[in-house]
């Protein structure tokens, strides 16, 4: 995997720099297992939806996340660019003490922890 320091730096700022940091990671790695509109994110996530829809609007304005389709039903998806360096994603989890895995991708795998 390639580093790319200014993705480095966003994480680092947007996850261990600010609040809701460990929300954002949370609602990252439910997109990641399931593309969502903001009202299934909340639901699943069991967070405020004006919660999801601010960390959502600043994972957007970040380059990290891309809305397909509009308004209310918008469904977010990783983007390209976040998801070919989606290990410093991880790393930057790890040393922050945030879990790797939401309810959406354990729903995904089977018990096994293989997908279906």
């Amino acid at each position: 995997m390639e580093e790319d320091p200014e993705l480095r730096r966003t994480l680092w700022f947007l996850l261990g720099g600010k609040r809701g940091g460990e929300n954002r990671a949370r609602i990252i790695w439910s997109l990641r297992a399931k593309p969502s509109n903001i009202n299934q994110l909340a639901t699943e996530l069991d967070l405020q939806y004006k919660a999801v829809q601010h960390h959502i609007r600043i994972l957007v304005r970040s380059s990290l996340l891309a809305p397909s389709g509009e308004g209310y039903g918008a469904v977010y998806v990783l983007t390209q660019w976040f998801e070919h360096h989606f290990g410093q994603f991880e790393q930057i989890c790890q040393k922050l003490g945030f879990g790797n895995r939401s309810a959406a991708a354990d729903a995904i795998e089977g018990e096994d922890g293989k997908e279906p």
